[in-house]
């Protein structure tokens, strides 16, 4: 192996594991802020049940106020769902870039993190640079199966 060689490899490592750290922050962060979904959620029931409890205000044939409730709740459902489908996949990005394994599901991760402004571009925008290398593009090729025989 040459030096330029050995030197490369030693980069593309330690990139990848930069890259992998990357998105565990990123996961954790998306966990976290998933939680304001929950808080929502939680908000939105309670509205809903108090204003269910209350004298009836509104005309016959119009829809009540703790509509309001189960639509505040519904969006906070939403945000929470999205959000930790968002962690999911940024954990099983990572994964994956340690296993060196789904080369092409990280791209699309990295293109999905892209939306997160500035963190998430930033990181988005790196991943493409490291992954599109033809030396770190070798490090996620399968191994051959044993042949047996």
């Amino acid at each position: 192996m040459s030096d330029e060689t050995l030197r490369q490899s030693i980069i593309d490592e330690e990139h990848l594991k930069l890259l992998s750290l990357g998105y565990l922050v990123s996961g954790g962060f998306n966990a976290m802020f998933s939680l304001f979904g929950v808080m929502y959620l939680v908000i939105g029931i309670v509205m809903a049940v108090v204003v269910s409890h209350a004298p009836e205000t509104a005309a016959k044939g119009e829809p009540g106020p703790a509509l309001v409730g189960y639509f505040f709740g519904g969006v906070g459902l939403v945000v929470f769902l999205v959000m930790m489908a968002l962690a999911i996949g940024k954990f099983w990005a990572a994964l994956c870039i340690r296993r060196r394994k789904s080369r092409t599901y990280c791209m699309v991760v990295a293109g999905i993190s892209c939306v997160g402004f500035p963190y998430g571009m930033l990181l988005g925008v790196l991943s493409f640079v490291v992954l599109g290398r033809d030396s770190v593009a070798r490090l996620f090729v399968p191994a051959a199966p044993p042949t047996s025989g």
